[in-house]
């Protein structure tokens, strides 16, 4: 093909759009963060998927480090939450998500495990050490033996008395998959199940039976025709890891909604009586107060400890529905679907856990409720006491002004005594002085004058003082 890339320097250097966002490149290659495998049948795939909280990247680029010539694996190379480590005739992928890490060990398949063997031991030639699988670092909450064979899908009961032989006799659960599908759909426990006419053949089967072995993984056998592809193949299996350690993950909010029933019945039981209690006054602000701000801080404290789980739990319940809706199953007569199946078993466990988060959220808005009508209390006794308080206030206001009257009256009285007397010391001593005065009318007349100027005064100074307010 022809390079149509421009080798002018100038043309190189030209830019074309405005400067990219610092997240464009990361958000754009986001699509082919994870790319699917490439596997060839017939194949073992050995998957373990574990906890990573409290588990860093050091450690398990460490742990990594263990495996055959991977001595120097720099960190770096796990910076992007994905790792393909490409082995002699065996493949590891590593990927890290928010809360788990997976591990995929790619492998020819063992001949004794062959299609047709019964219950074949399939960790007997698996190509890491037992150690290593054991010691990889977390807390598992997912390990798969995946079986992929080929062979043709035409004599599904010959087939199927193979695949059940190989599970070593006990019911399985079973699918068709890639079968194409009518236009039409509906909506049903959760999952998205698309119903119509339905072509015959589809692209594989799934056959598992959902139960943990002695050896502590699940088995999972996939049967595809001699002409499918490698890439199809590491799709198929993709689908498969991620539906059952989304269902697992999902599953981890059940027992917390379980272990909140007792306390939640509690819960709603004590805001039944501080309600009563409330209505009927028969206790007191402070002793409902209490009892409420004790009510409220263990049903927040809920709140905040499980909110996470029940979010990711729907999270990942609708990953699931969306894995099985890929998987455009049909059923295989005498078996019932992977679908079928996890609608039965996984919805009611599903609907415990958010009949719980919606219990837990209904009871935190009516303690807020209860709590709103409590203050609404609390105010109006307040208000009460505080005009109560006005009103005393205001009486001894009145009484204070009243008293500040008749002391200021009796103020008046005696300044105006104080100055007729010194009028009368004045009148006597003019008098022997030589002057023709009769000191005690001089005064007694000046009574009136006298008091009607202290009274003036008196009015100056209060016009006075209320100006300076």
């Amino acid at each position: 093909m022809q390079n149509t890339t421009p080798t002018d320097s100038s043309q190189s250097a030209q830019r074309w759009l405005p400067l990219d966002d610092p997240q464009r490149a990361a958000l754009h290659n986001e699509v082919h963060a994870r790319p699917s495998a490439r596997v060839r049948l017939p194949a073992l795939i050995t998957y373990v998927a574990v906890l990573n909280e409290g588990i860093s990247r050091e450690a398990e680029a460490a742990h990594l480090r263990r495996l055959p010539g991977q001595a120097e694996l720099p960190l770096d190379y796990l910076k992007n939450n994905f790792l393909r480590l490409r082995l002699d005739g065996f493949t590891v992928k590593w990927e890290r998500h928010t809360e788990f890490t997976r591990y995929s060990i790619v492998q020819p398949l063992p001949r004794h495990a062959a299609l047709g063997a019964s219950e074949p031991d399939l960790l007997k030639e698996l190509v890491v050490s037992a150690q290593w699988l054991a010691e990889i670092p977390g807390c598992t909450v997912a390990a798969v033996q995946l079986a992929m064979v080929n062979a043709p899908l035409d004599d599904a009961p010959a087939l199927m008395a193979q695949a059940v032989t190989w599970f070593g006799g006990r019911t399985v659960v079973a699918s068709l998959m890639g079968s194409s599908v009518a236009d039409r759909s509906d909506q049903s426990g959760g999952f998205t199940s698309r119903q119509g006419y339905v072509h015959p053949m589809g692209h594989s089967w799934a056959l598992t039976q959902f139960r943990l072995q002695p050896d502590g993984f699940e088995r999972i056998l996939v049967i595809a025709p001699t002409d499918t592809s490698q890439t199809r193949a590491g799709r198929i299996a993709q689908r498969l890891f991620e539906l059952e350690t989304y269902r697992l993950m999902a599953l981890r909010g059940l027992p917390v909604a379980k272990a909140l029933g007792p306390m939640l019945t509690q819960s709603e039981a004590a805001l039944v009586r501080i309600t009563a209690e409330l209505e009927n006054k028969s206790s007191s602000d402070q002793e409902l107060l209490d009892t409420l701000v004790s009510l409220a801080g263990g049903v927040e404290r809920a709140t905040a400890e499980n909110n996470y789980r029940f979010a990711a739990t729907q999270a990942y319940y609708t990953l699931v529905g969306q894995r099985i809706v890929e998987l455009r199953e049909k059923a295989i007569p005498g078996t019932q679907t992977i679908g079928e199946f996890m609608q039965r078993r996984l919805s009611p466990a599903m609907a415990t856990v958010a009949a719980t988060g919606q219990r837990l959220a209904s009871l935190s808005e009516r303690v807020a409720r209860t709590s709103d009508l409590l203050r609404t209390r609390v105010d109006i006794a307040t208000e009460v006491q505080n005009q109560q308080l006005l009103e005393k206030l205001t009486r001894g206001q009145e009484t204070q002004l009243r008293l500040q009257s008749t002391v200021e009256g009796l103020s008046i009285a005696a300044i105006s005594y104080y100055v007729i007397s010194l009028l009368l010391y004045g009148g006597k001593a003019l008098k022997a002085a030589g002057l023709p005065i009769n000191p005690e009318m001089a005064a007694g007349a000046l009574v009136p004058v006298v008091l009607w100027a202290v009274w003036r005064t008196t009015q100056r100074i209060h016009a006075k003082l209320h100006v300076g307010h």
